[in-house]
């Protein structure tokens, strides 16, 4: 099991990235959380099989469709006991 943080930053609010990210990231059986941060990036923890969670980090180098990722930042974390991935507002 990995856990990490993930800041990205860019066009990212506003283009559906949360959303996304909420569905691919349930899609890959991670549980952790997305929100929007002030400063225009987006937060994310992801945990899961380091496989899983190292492919999540691919998508978010990407985003949906919209979106336009300028940087990703990662460090790990400690691992949580939680059972989904939720969107934070």
């Amino acid at each position: 099991m990995k856990r990490l943080i993930i800041k990205v930053s860019g066009k990212v609010q506003g283009v559906f990235y949360r959303a996304t990210a909420n569905g691919i990231a349930n899609q890959m059986g991670l549980t952790g959380l997305v929100r929007n941060e002030p400063d225009g990036s987006v937060y994310l923890e992801a945990q899961g099989e380091e496989k899983a969670v190292d492919a999540f980090v691919e998508w978010c180098r990407k985003g949906p469709s919209r979106a336009r990722v300028d940087s990703v930042r990662i460090e790990a974390a400690v691992l949580k006991e939680e059972d989904s991935f939720r969107v934070l507002r």
